[in-house]
């Protein structure tokens, strides 16, 4: 399990995802979101890996894109007994519950926004302009589409590009130096805020308890 933060943007929790899982993983997310978005979280991935040991792996975030261990492990307890009713699938498994990472996929319209300015792979689903791979720089969203500044263009070609998220098959950030420490400082912030959301409560419980003893 792993913890990683973006840009401080603050999204809809029940923003609906546009790119989503097909198959056994989208069987999956349809027990798991729901359980997932009651806890306060927002389902990014499902990923089901075959082999020795199966594994269903489930990326998760908080709608401001941060994410503990701590809110990992309560996924997990959330989930475990559901799928234990509800059998997502016929063989022995292994849950996995982790953070998007660094170098994340993209699956809503507020991803696009949130990421403005990195760099990101896309695989399309329905071909835009004849191809369907695209790597570029993103510019932010027009619609539901995103505005991307290709990195590879021909001398001949223009390289904005808009592409409908809805018709991606995958979007992922590439990982860059400017990418791993946007996200260390979101971490940094994140620890000190945490820090002093301790410190509050430790104060207010001392208060607290020194009107107590001062009532006697």
């Amino acid at each position: 399990m792993t913890a990683g933060s973006g840009p401080e943007t603050t999204a809809a929790a029940d923003e609906p995802r546009l790119i989503a899982e097909t198959g056994l993983p989208a069987r999956i997310a349809s027990i798991a979101e729901p359980v997932i978005e009651q806890l306060g979280y927002r389902l990014v991935r499902i990923k089901v890996s075959s082999g020795e040991e199966c594994t269903i792996q489930i990326m998760a975030e908080r709608p401001d894109g941060s994410m503990t261990v701590e809110d990992c492990e309560a996924i997990s307890r959330a989930l475990s007994p559901v799928f234990d009713v509800n059998e997502p699938i016929d063989r022995a498994y292994r849950l996995e519950i982790s953070s998007p990472g660094i170098d994340r996929p993209l699956v809503r319209r507020s991803d696009f926004e949130r990421y403005a300015g990195h760099l990101v792979k896309v695989e399309m689903e329905v071909p835009v302009a004849g191809r369907k791979r695209f790597r570029g720089i993103i510019d932010g969203v027009e619609g539901d589409a995103a505005k991307l500044t290709r990195d590879d263009p021909k001398a001949d070609e223009d390289p904005a590009v808009l592409l409908p998220i809805a018709d991606m098959g995958e979007a992922k950030l590439v990982l860059t130096d400017e990418l791993v420490s946007e996200a260390l400082r979101a971490e940094k912030a994140a620890k000190r805020e945490l820090r002093e959301a301790k410190r509050e409560q430790r104060r207010l419980k001392q208060a607290k308890k020194a009107s107590r003893t001062a009532a006697r």
